[in-house]
């Protein structure tokens, strides 16, 4: 199906370890993640984290200096929080180990203060774990003010999820507002207490900005990456890359893309319109080429 197989390289992990190899031979980074979510067993979150460990192990070995990144339900938040935190703690090690970074991601709002609640628990164990925070939520600045002492690896996106009016800017335009706001408090906490921010973002007007407040504060480029999607705006990761800047790339890919897809349209409109316009844009084969899972709109 070519409207999937745009935003995704295949359904194995060695099709994503391969994509993985073809950025980085164009100058971009990899954050690999393995698609499902909400699992309804033990045996299945179990399952996961093994999968995520030997992906682990394999890009580690290919020497890909590739990024992991998991959502919560698929280690069994849903059926047991120990559960997952034993399954997010396997991991986080292990990452830990092979000096690999961890991404947890955030899921709908109603899972938000468990994630939180994982991740500081993981931050306590190593650096190298990062969250998923979403801007078009009115409580994330909140959460971010209570993150910044940590020093947090942050990778800040804009919200993929239908959500309730009360729990989330309805405006695109007020979503993008409260983005560079976050950003440029992230930007600014950052100078002090350290840590690493994910610009994960499409937009080049609003990637322009953000360089425009990063080059005023002569940061160093160890305090932030652009974060985009496998298969869309590849011009404005090359102009990034070009620039010196460093670009990583999620790559997801799994037996689970279907439904997947179909919730990721169905979640928001503004998808739809998202997938049309990166298919009908020109595909260039020079740089490799999803849907917006976490929230680039």
């Amino acid at each position: 199906m070519r409207s999937v197989s745009r935003f995704m390289p295949g359904e194995r992990i060695e099709d994503a370890l391969a994509a993985a190899s073809l950025l980085q031979q164009a100058g971009c980074g990899a954050i690999l993640t393995h698609l499902g979510e909400n699992l309804r067993s033990r045996g299945e979150a179990d399952e996961v984290t093994e999968h995520y460990l030997g992906l682990l192990e394999r890009a580690g070995a290919a020497g890909l200096g590739a990024h992991i990144s998991i959502k919560p339900t698929q280690l069994g938040l849903d059926l047991d929080p120990e559960l997952c935190r034993g399954n997010l703690q396997r991991l986080v090690d292990r990452g830990a180990e092979l000096n690999t970074m961890v991404w947890i991601d955030m899921e709908n709002a109603s899972y938000v203060d468990r994630t939180l609640e994982l991740f500081r628990r993981m931050r306590e164990r190593s650096p190298l774990v990062g969250l998923a925070l979403q801007a078009y939520l009115y409580r994330t600045e909140r959460d971010l003010e209570s993150l910044l002492p940590l020093g947090a690896a942050l990778r800040l996106v804009k919200g993929a999820y239908l959500e309730s009016p009360d729990a989330a800017f309805p405006r695109k335009s007020d979503v993008d507002e409260n983005y560079y706001r976050l950003a440029v408090r992230i930007l600014d906490g950052y100078g002090r207490a350290g840590g690493l921010l994910h610009i994960a973002t499409h937009d080049p007007a609003l990637v322009d900005r953000l360089v425009v407040q990063i080059e005023a504060r002569s940061l160093p480029r160890s305090y932030y990456e652009f974060a985009m999607l496998y298969g869309i705006a590849r011009p404005l990761q090359r102009r990034l890359v070009a620039a010196g800047q460093h670009v990583r790339v999620l790559i997801s890919y799994g037996e689970h893309w279907f439904p997947w897809y179909l919730r990721r349209l169905a979640e928001r409109p503004a998808n739809v319109l998202f997938v049309l316009k990166n298919l009908l844009a020109r595909s260039d084969a020079s740089v490799p080429p999803v849907l917006p899972d976490y929230g680039e709109l």
